[in-house]
C-alpha cells in the first residue's frame, strides 16, 4: 500500500494483533476447555469463564436469531472495517492510530466467528463485580478503541480551540 504513514501501519499491525488474540483465546476456550453454552469456570477472584452464544452485537445488544441479521451484521462489520482501514492509512496521530486499530481488530475479530460459527463467542464473565453483560478480546478491543478515539477527538478539538485563542483578531489590523 502506497502513502501508508508509520502510523497507519501501526494501526494495521494492532488490528491484526488483535485479531490473532482474539481468535487464539477464543480457540483455547471453545476447543480447549470446550466450554459449553451456559457453563461457567471461575478464574481468579470474581472472574469466571461463562460460556455464551452472542448472535446480537458486542455485549450482547441487539440478540436475533435471524439469519439474515447475522449477515447483515458481517457485511456492516466489514464495511466499517474498511473505512477505518481507508481512514488509517494516513493517520498522524498516535492515539488515533492505536484506536482505528483496536476498532479494526476487534470488529474484524468477530466477523470471523460470525462467518465461521454463526455466532460470537463471548466468555469473559466479571458480573460479580456488577458488569453484567459477558464479552470477548474482540468486544474489549472495540470498546478501548472507541473511548480512545473519544479522547483523541477531544484533544484533536481543544488543541484547535487553543491555536484559535492565539491567533491575532482579523479584524485588529489597522
Amino acid at each position: 500500500m502506497t502513502g501508508v504513514t508509520r502510523l497507519g501501519w501501526t494501526a494495521f499491525a494492532i488490528a491484526i494483533a488483535i485479531i490473532v488474540a482474539d481468535q487464539t483465546v477464543k480457540t483455547w476456550v471453545l476447543d480447549v476447555l470446550r466450554l459449553q453454552e451456559g457453563q461457567s469456570i471461575p478464574v481468579l477472584g470474581p472472574i469466571h469463564l461463562t460460556g455464551v452464544w452472542n448472535q446480537g452485537v458486542s455485549f450482547g445488544f441487539l440478540q436475533t436469531q435471524h439469519d439474515l441479521v447475522r449477515w447483515l451484521l458481517v457485511c456492516f462489520s466489514i464495511t466499517v472495517s474498511i473505512f477505518l482501514a481507508v481512514w488509517a492509512r494516513k493517520s498522524d496521530r498516535a492515539l488515533f492510530a492505536v484506536a482505528v486499530g483496536l476498532l479494526m481488530g476487534g470488529a474484524i475479530g468477530n466477523v470471523i466467528d460470525r462467518i465461521r460459527i454463526g455466532a460470537v463467542a463471548d466468555f469473559i464473565d466479571v458480573s460479580r463485580l456488577y458488569f453484567p453483560w459477558i464479552f470477548n478480546v474482540a468486544d474489549s478491543a472495540i470498546t478501548i478503541g472507541i473511548c480512545l478515539l473519544l479522547l483523541d477527538m477531544l484533544r484533536q478539538d481543544g488543541a484547535e480551540r487553543a491555536r484559535k485563542a492565539t491567533l491575532p483578531n482579523q479584524g485588529d489590523a489597522a
